[in-house]
């Protein structure tokens, strides 16, 4: 239990170690204080940037901790001067990971998906395994980048398999890398010809990567909120995501988002969720509603977040219950999920505009 007189610490990883990148920065911020906003009832040790030190007047609640270093490097240091913890990191360099295995090392409750789930579900090949015969998946396969090029062979090779088994469709392959954000370094091969472009400018050797084969359709979100057992879908989310040219971006989406395929999305979503030890806490889980209505799935699983998303910042401004204070009662046994009132007021766009997060009611 979190009692009335012990804090919480929080943070969010790139506004606590200096990050300048405004690419990178306006959507951690919007997080950031979003969560901040959300733990009103709570006394907060917010560990941040020494740069946030006149933006933190409002919050009579929050302590600050000002620091100048990698929030990483000051967490093996501090710690197991903590409690309990509710935090938002991606899984850039394993982060996600690293600073849940710190503070569980710690002895520190927190109030996020566990170091082993975060692990699993950052890479994405584990994920396929683990949820294979579980929920639908495009085909999957994993490879590591050797310096003399044969990996490029060996996914000429998959290519042609798979091809064989539906000779009439021609085949795309889709390469991410195997632990990775967002549209970061995603490469889509329309001609198994593209193969031989310099692609080890994106993927460097040693590098792991996952091939699957590429599904047209409409790129969606559900955001989900566990309490390590059991887990209720929030909302079904719109994600505007382009894959042209050599790499693909993200640049933002719209919740909550109607279809006729919100129901099997839900369900898919929370499977998924369920089949993994450990997540918990708010979760958001990458779906694709496929545009050939002739395949048996209507809708496949792409990979799961186990950790705050950028839908979160938008739900927050319309959902009728708070999402951060319900997770710490939730994860606390303070309240049950089956409990939780999920309903939403109104509907929320956010999109990247230059190098700044736009976030508007619709």
């Amino acid at each position: 239990m979190t009692n009335e007189n012990e804090s919480i610490l929080v943070f969010e990883y790139f506004t606590a170690s200096s990050e300048k990148d405004r690419s990178i920065i306006s959507e951690a911020e919007a997080l950031i204080f979003s969560l901040l906003d959300e733990l009103v009832d709570f006394k907060v040790d917010l560990v941040i940037n020494e740069s946030y030190e006149n933006v933190l007047d409002k919050y009579d609640n929050v302590n600050p901790i000002f620091i100048d270093c990698d929030v990483i490097d000051w967490l093996c240091e501090n710690a197991a001067k903590f409690n309990n913890a509710i935090f938002i990191a991606a899984e850039n360099n394993n982060n996600l990971y690293r600073i849940t295995k710190i503070l569980e090392e710690n002895n520190v409750k927190t109030f996020t998906s566990s170091a082993e789930a975060c692990l699993k579900a950052s890479d994405k090949f584990e994920t396929y395994e683990n949820l294979f015969n579980v929920v639908p998946q495009p085909r999957s396969f994993r490879f590591k980048i050797d310096p003399k090029g044969y990996w490029k062979r060996a996914i000429e090779n998959l290519h042609e398999k798979w091809q064989a088994e539906d000779p009439l469709t021609p085949l795309k392959l889709i390469i991410k890398p195997l632990i990775g954000v967002d549209c970061e370094n995603i490469v889509v091969i329309e001609n198994i010809e593209d193969l031989s472009y310099d692609l080890e400018n994106i993927f460097k050797p040693g590098s792991r990567i996952i091939v699957q084969e590429y599904i047209e359709g409409t790129d969606i979100s559900v955001s989900l909120i566990s309490d390590g057992k059991k887990s209720i879908p929030i909302s079904l989310n719109k994600q505007f995501v382009e894959l042209t040219g050599v790499e693909g971006a993200y640049s933002g989406g719209k919740l909550p988002y109607d279809t006729k395929f919100k129901q099997e999305a839900f369900e898919i979503a929370t499977k998924a969720v369920e089949a993994i030890d450990g997540i918990k806490g708010f979760v958001g889980v990458d779906l694709l509603i496929n545009a050939d209505e002739k395949d048996v799935y209507s809708v496949y699983f792409l990979e799961i977040n186990s950790r705050f998303t950028t839908p979160y910042v938008g739900l927050t401004k319309i959902a009728n219950f708070n999402i951060g204070k319900s997770i710490i009662e939730l994860l606390n046994g303070e309240i049950v999920i089956d409990d939780l009132d999920i309903s939403l007021d109104g509907e929320v766009e956010f999109k990247k505009v230059g190098d700044e997060l736009e976030i508007r009611r619709i």
